[in-house]
């Protein structure tokens, strides 16, 4: 059964930067044509696509984040980061990590804030 577990800080610095990680169980990110997610949903929001990887390695991002966002993984732990730099108040939102057709993480709530 695939799980997506996320870790990182829930209270995050303005012009800090915030490191996620979602650790994969139960499937492989080099799996062929499994595509591997961030979005993240500001409260009282929509849900945003920030980037995402290919099972290639090839990594995606959204026009309005690229400048501040990095995608990576670590194959050897089954992992994929997201890095967000200078972080402000609006960045502000539960961060998900997902598998396009497949599951989701439970959400982390990161707040940029002094």
């Amino acid at each position: 059964q695939e799980q997506l577990q996320q870790s990182g800080p829930g209270l995050v610095k303005p012009s800090q930067t915030v490191s996620l990680t979602c650790t994969v169980s139960g499937s492989s990110l080099t799996t062929t044509d499994y595509y591997w997610n961030w979005i993240r949903q500001p409260p009282g929001k929509g849900l945003e696509w920030i980037g995402g990887m290919s099972s290639s390695g090839t990594t995606y991002y959204s026009a309005s984040l690229k400048s501040r966002t990095s995608i990576s993984w670590d194959t050897s732990k089954n992992q994929f980061t997201l890095q967000l730099s200078s972080v402000t108040p609006e960045d502000t939102a539960v961060y998900y990590c997902a598998r396009w057709s497949g599951s989701w993480g439970k959400g982390t709530l990161v707040t940029g804030s002094a």
